[in-house]
């Protein structure tokens, strides 16, 4: 780090208890005498995390902040404080605050006046609370000194038994993990995390994506392990970058040997809450379902899309048995609503019900599982068992009205399913890009007064079928032609559409890939002059929404985190163009080939007699790229981008 002399202080600050009201005092100097800091609008002194740790796991935290507020925004920023806590894990609540004004004074904020309410929510209703301190009038130079006590866990969310203390009490009981980041938004001059804990609970740790310096002691019965780090900016962030969690320094922390070990938990605790028991209604269904249904993978679709279409994603807190221990079959069934856990859990009771071996498993949504066993879940799905072996991921949450059965959108994730012999964590693998084409083929003619008119098709399958589909899935089939014209609109605010044609059903998406066919005229597409036209091809501008990758920066030169798109995909546009009688094209034919590990695109661009051929294919083949992709595939996507825009020069010989 940059200041070893500064972490040694801060490690010395951190083993003395307990700490002094105003311990901070060393550490404002040392950001006083920081000229890289003059000019900051507001700077965290201390970033303080204790947690003591109880023999069945739960955690008793002091959390402080000491943050110097040098600007007026910065006063308006933090004249009220917020935290989150789940009540069902949780308990938070100010235990102190001070305001150290510039001129010397000193003044005590009524912490008794804190509110406790309801946080913000959308979609997911668990009783999310927040806790809300207004510290009041700040000037430039005061410093904003409080402390939050919690008692609980983080990012399990089971609730426990009745008993009040229960509730805070881990899920796999006497067992402590933690995720803490170590990246910060506002300069910190330190951040430090400590631990004490029986000294016979063994634990695992790790700091990744950077370096801290890190103490261990033994005092008596108790281990008490410090991190800390010193003179910390804020993380540069770049557009499209994976998660923080991937890139950023953080501490990963668990009690729990291997994932092998939480896998077989996982497994116990839903059967011994026999959360995927028969129900004769459910059956019943399954047995319609099923009818005439020959092949595994015939049943195990039509289970797996009937639970995606028909269970709403709508997440109601139902008391004990949020998070790990999920829902029974009869309440699934019945409500048809919940989150990714209750209709993970309803697609393996039917799954079972038809004679399958289906099991849960947890995953991560946004980011990469580390090694160490710590519980970093926040998704659900399920795994059911081939007759060859092997075991299947499905995820009725992400693949509602879609042609997959597992979606491509969470390729190259982490999940660790809960089976009866236990697993090691598993990753799903790269989906080829040709499962999720998109393809356009357009014949167009244009006059001489830079009229455009043609046709073009369009069909696409896997993640770019439901992009494609996803206006006529969700909108009133009254609004269809408008959603169809709507793209031509975006390429001219003169376009019409003439006539569409996307089949009897669209919503059907189960029938096969969907085709679009739509007829247009755009009048004055071209720009004219004295025997000269320019124009640019329309098949490589249209659908924007559905080509993900155009809205990634291929302007810069480099990267220096990994990055990502939607998905893997293959784009194939086709134009076949009629120019007026005479017109010969004035740039030079095209046809460029670029080929990488991350990413190929072939384009070409030709004239023969009165009609232009234009050509793009692109090739991407990962959802989440490593930093050293970006050259490969920054030249693929840029050579399309620059041949779509390029306007093409024709003139009248």
């Amino acid at each position: 780090m940059k200041n070893n002399k500064l972490l040694s202080t801060m490690l010395t600050m951190a083993l003395a208890a307990p700490i002094a009201a105003q311990s901070w005092l060393p550490l404002k100097q040392h950001a006083d005498g920081a000229a890289d800091l003059v000019k900051e609008e507001a700077l965290v002194l201390l970033d303080s995390t204790g947690v003591v740790v109880a023999d069945n796991g739960s955690g008793s935290f002091t959390i402080r902040q000491v943050v110097e507020v040098r600007t007026t925004p910065a006063a308006l920023r933090y004249r009220v404080v917020k935290y989150d806590y789940d009540p069902l894990t949780a308990f938070a609540r100010f235990s102190r605050a001070t305001v150290y004004k510039a001129d010397g004074t000193k003044r005590e904020v009524d912490v008794t006046k804190a509110v406790d309410y309801a946080a913000p929510a959308r979609m997911i209703y668990w009783g999310a609370r927040q806790i809300m301190l207004e510290i009041g009038a700040l000037d430039s130079g005061d410093i904003v000194d409080y402390e939050i006590d919690k008692k609980g866990f983080t990012y399990a969310l089971l609730s426990a038994g009745a008993d009040d203390e229960e509730r805070f009490v881990p899920p796999m009981r006497g067992q402590f993990y933690d995720i803490v980041p170590f990246w910060v938004t506002t300069p910190t001059v330190r951040k430090v995390y400590t631990v004490d804990m029986p000294a016979d609970k063994e634990v695992q740790y790790e700091f990744y994506q950077g370096q801290c310096q890190s103490s261990m002691r033994l005092q008596g019965k108790r281990r008490l392990m410090t991190f800390a780090v010193a003179d910390v900016k804020p993380f540069p962030k770049e557009p499209n970058m994976v998660d923080l969690y991937d890139v950023a320094p953080k501490l990963m922390m668990s009690s729990t040997p291997e994932w092998k070990e939480k896998s077989l938990w996982f497994h116990k605790v839903n059967e011994d809450y026999n959360s995927f028991g028969a129900d004769p209604e459910t059956k019943k269904k399954v047995d319609e379902l099923l009818r005439g249904k020959r092949t595994e993978m015939e049943k195990i679709a039509v289970l797996t899309h009937w639970v995606a279409d028909n269970m709403r994603y709508s997440g109601i807190s139902m008391g004990k048995g949020e998070g790990y221990t999920l829902h029974a079959t009869k309440m699934n069934f019945t409500d048809r609503c919940g989150v990714c856990k209750d209709k993970a859990a309803l697609l393996i009771s039917m799954l079972r019900m038809a004679g399958f071996e289906a099991y849960p498993a947890m995953t991560m949504a946004g980011s990469r599982i580390e090694s160490i066993p710590a519980d970093h879940f926040n998704h659900c799905v399920t795994v059911v068992k081939l007759s060859n072996g092997q075991y299947m991921p499905l995820d009725p949450t992400w693949v509602p009205f879609q042609r997959e059965l597992w979606s491509s959108a969470e390729q190259q994730q982490h999940y660790l399913p809960g089976l009866p012999e236990g697993s090691e964590l598993l990753q799903t693998p790269l989906s080829p890009p040709e499962d999720h084409y998109f393809r356009l083929t357009a014949n167009t003619a244009l006059d001489a007064k830079g009229t455009l008119r043609g046709e073009f098709t369009v069909t696409a399958e896997g993640q770019s079928d439901a992009r494609l589909r996803w206006p006529l899935i969700r909108g009133l089939m009254a609004n269809w032609r408008n959603a169809m014209e709507s793209e031509l609109l975006r390429v001219s605010p003169g376009a019409r559409m003439l006539s569409v044609d996307y089949g009897r059903d669209p919503r059907d998406y189960q029938a096969g890939p969907i085709r679009i066919t739509m007829k247009f005229e755009i009048p004055d597409y071209a720009l004219t002059g004295d025997g000269v036209l320019l124009i640019r091809p329309i098949c490589a501008r249209l659908y924007p929404s559905v080509r993900t990758y155009m809205n990634i920066d291929t302007d810069r030169p480099t990267r220096r985190y990994g990055f990502k798109d939607a998905c893997s995909r293959l784009v194939e546009l086709k134009e076949t163009m009629t120019v007026p009688a005479g017109y010969t094209l004035r740039q030079s034919p095209v046809d460029e080939r670029l080929k990488s590990d991350a990413a190929d695109f072939i384009g070409s661009l030709s004239q023969r007699g009165n009609k232009l051929n234009i050509r793009h294919e692109l090739t991407l083949r990962k959802r989440v790229y490593d930093a050293a992709d970006w050259p490969g595939f920054r030249k693929a996507v840029k050579a399309h981008k620059d041949l779509a825009d390029e306007w093409l020069v024709l003139e009248k010989k």
